[in-house]
């Protein structure tokens, strides 16, 4: 019998993705059949998504299923978070799409909160207080562009544009839109009221739809483009969302950590805590599957070290960036790795150093020495989390997994296991595309429901226990 395919397309901040993912003798096998370069681009004096260019390759990924012969039966797309584009009422865009690292944002903090107290606005979204959330980028927008603003007419995130450009159907996701801080918490659909109280034109969001939904068929000409006709699905489209739905336990005593370019620490909970005390340790309750909430802070992750790498002289392997850091582990300067000097750096190496100057530490000058500082610093800053969620929670957790392409940093996770001394758990890799395709499998009834999706990942995919590095 002939395998029933899914397609993922699985675009992050560096780079994206597509795999094919189909049952076979009971287990889940996924392939990557297409991969490309992603990156911001300076445009007008912002840093900005090259949207020409990822939809290209979105459709060259496409037109690869139909060189293989191994046609999928849906589509769905996952990105990053918080970004968007705004259209007219003429389907045409509005500006550039500047991405969460630019600077606009800076001082919208405090305009908002001249309109609405931030402890006020954590009660109605719980959403962690990100300077480049969406809510911050809109008000920038208006602000500084205010014609754009009053322009525009429908506001798309961006996997759901990629989604409009391939079916030509506009359509919101739910665990993307929570991200933007403007969905209510309580009610899960976009807050009206703070829009009006913000002054940003609540008709641009259309009505926000839940992971399984069907978008639409590929439109006549991107289907006579890649060959076939399949449907676009939507997963979750928030990466990490689609991430800890591969999470591969269906118990309730564990932390996950979803390691990229971004760290994602939480739990999932039934019931959003929106408290004054959870705002203070600046969680977050961004939306999951099926209204499950994934309770998190965001941290950096491998943001920095994916920079620091870039301005080593050699071209090291990641087993050989482990060795420099396991001998720099004399070095005990640490760093805030949330600081906003780590955003988006001209360099890594001299933001590092800048910090461990002004905060009165040793800096760090040898690439041994700066990389144990990150690795030190993020494995710090990991048990801080755990420490916290345990705190607001009432609650103790015997387990961690790590799951993402992060998982595979071992010294990293050795690290944690260390500061923690939780049983740390590592993989899948490609957990987010997994999630991704979950979500395309349970809307075709392969799986009853999330917990026996879970169950089989567990079984499909090498996940390792971690021991201490040293």
């Amino acid at each position: 019998m002939e395998n029933t395919y899914y397609l993922a397309i699985d675009i992050g901040a560096s780079s994206g993705r597509h795999i094919l993912g189909w049952m076979e003798n009971g287990k889940i096998r996924i392939e990557e059949i297409y991969r490309f370069q992603n990156g911001l681009v300076k445009k007008n004096g912002h840093l900005c998504w090259d949207m020409d260019h990822l939809f290209y390759e979105v459709v060259e990924g496409l037109k690869k299923c139909d060189r293989l012969h191994r046609i999928p039966k849906s589509v769905g797309i996952d990105t990053w978070a918080v970004d968007f584009v705004l259209f007219d009422k003429n389907g045409n865009l509005l500006g550039s799409t500047v991405a969460y690292r630019d600077g606009r944002t800076k001082g919208m903090d405090e305009v908002v909160y001249k309109k609405i107290p931030e402890a006020e606005l954590y009660a109605r979204n719980g959403i962690q207080k990100q300077i480049f959330n969406s809510i911050y980028q809109l008000v920038a927008i208006q602000q500084n562009e205010p014609a754009v603003l009053s322009s525009a007419n429908y506001f798309l995130m961006v996997p759901e544009y990629l989604n409009y450009l391939l079916t030509g159907v506009m359509k919101n996701e739910y665990t993307n839109a929570t991200t933007t801080q403007l969905v209510h918490a309580q009610t899960r659909d976009w807050d009206y009221e703070l829009m009006d109280r913000l002054a940003i034109p609540k008709e641009i969001f259309g009505a926000i739809s839940m992971p399984k939904s069907p978008v639409g068929a590929l439109k006549d000409s991107i289907a006579a483009r890649v060959g076939f006709q399949t449907e676009v699905v939507l997963p979750a489209t928030h990466d990490t969302g689609s991430a800890v739905m591969a999470v591969p336990s269906t118990s309730d005593d564990h932390i996950y950590l979803s390691s990229g370019t971004w760290s994602l620490m939480g739990i999932e909970r039934l019931i959003p805590d929106c408290s004054e005390v959870s705002r203070k340790h600046n969680f977050t309750n961004e939306g999951g599957y099926h209204y499950r909430y994934r309770y998190l802070k965001n941290i950096m992750g491998m943001w920095m070290m994916q920079n620091l790498r870039k301005e080593f002289k050699h071209a090291y392997t990641f087993e050989e960036l482990y060795q420099l850091a396991h001998i720099g582990r004399y070095f005990t300067s640490t760093v805030n790795v949330n600081d906003e000097s780590f955003l988006a750096p001209e360099s890594m190496r001299e933001a590092l150093q800048m910090y461990c100057k002004r905060t009165g530490q040793a800096v760090p000058e040898t690439e041994c020495e700066l990389l144990y500082c990150v690795y030190h610093s993020l494995a710090k800053c990991y048990a801080e989390t755990v420490a916290e969620i345990e705190e607001v929670t009432g609650k103790r957790f015997a387990q961690i997994h790590v799951v993402g392409g992060g998982c595979q940093d071992s010294f990293l996770n050795g690290l944690l296991q260390k500061h923690t001394g939780k049983n740390v758990y590592a993989g899948p890799v490609e957990a987010t595309a997994i999630g991704n395709l979950m979500a395309q499998m349970l809307k075709d009834d392969v799986f009853e429901d999330l917990s026996e999706a879970r169950q089989m990942v567990a079984k499909s995919f090498d996940v390792k226990a971690i021991t201490p590095v040293f």
